[in-house]
């Protein structure tokens, strides 16, 4: 039964037209440049927020009261955190002293994907490294709008190859193998002309 399962013939089956429309589409740019900006100025307000407060990029103490926080097993009540590995590896980032160095990590993080969102600089990288985030977030138990943020950036990430079209990735991905070929503009080439396809005019 294993052979039958793995031998079946190969396919590349194809996306359905809402997928093809969304995610492949340059027509619909405009609505990823939305999400683009809504996702973006987010990241920057948080970012922001952080690179200009002491207790961030001057030692983590926020970072450091975040993870306390988190980490934390009320007597009753659900803890912040509901998987004992993510509160185990918080706690060893935690002992470790991490929050010193990692705050910045985290608020120069924000800042700049909210930047490379809003300018439309790769995209799919940005949205990966924001719905990191987000998980991570959300791992430790903060909800808040991280859910949110995390869905768009999913989206973003499905749409990597037009949700920076109206942006700097219509430069920047053909530089790195990624043209911007439409397949409308390319000849058919599986069709010959009238006459050899047996059809008249």
């Amino acid at each position: 039964m294993a052979a039958r399962l793995f031998n079946r013939p190969h396919r590349v089956i194809q996306d359905p037209p809402i997928a093809r429309l969304l995610f492949s589409d340059t027509r619909v740019a405009w609505l990823w440049l939305v999400v683009r900006l809504y996702l973006g100025y987010a990241w920057i307000e948080a970012g922001w927020h952080k690179v200009t407060d002491p207790a961030w990029v001057g030692g983590g103490a926020a970072l450091k009261g975040f993870w306390q926080r988190a980490v934390a097993i009320p007597e009753n009540g659900r803890p912040p955190i509901a998987y004992d590995w993510y509160r185990d590896f918080i706690a060893w980032m935690l002992n470790n002293d991490y929050y010193t160095w990692f705050a910045k990590v985290v608020a120069y993080g924000e800042l700049l994907i909210g930047v490379a969102l809003i300018l439309g600089a790769f995209v799919g990288i940005a949205a990966f490294f924001g719905a990191f985030m987000n998980w991570n977030f959300i791992m430790a138990g903060a909800a808040s709008t991280n859910a949110v943020l995390f869905t768009l950036a999913i989206l973003l990430m499905l749409a990597w190859k037009t949700a920076g079209y109206l942006g700097l990735d219509y430069y920047l991905l053909p530089l790195i193998g990624t043209p911007w070929r439409s397949q409308a503009a390319e000849p058919d080439k599986r069709i010959g002309p009238p006459a050899q396809a047996g059809l008249s005019r």
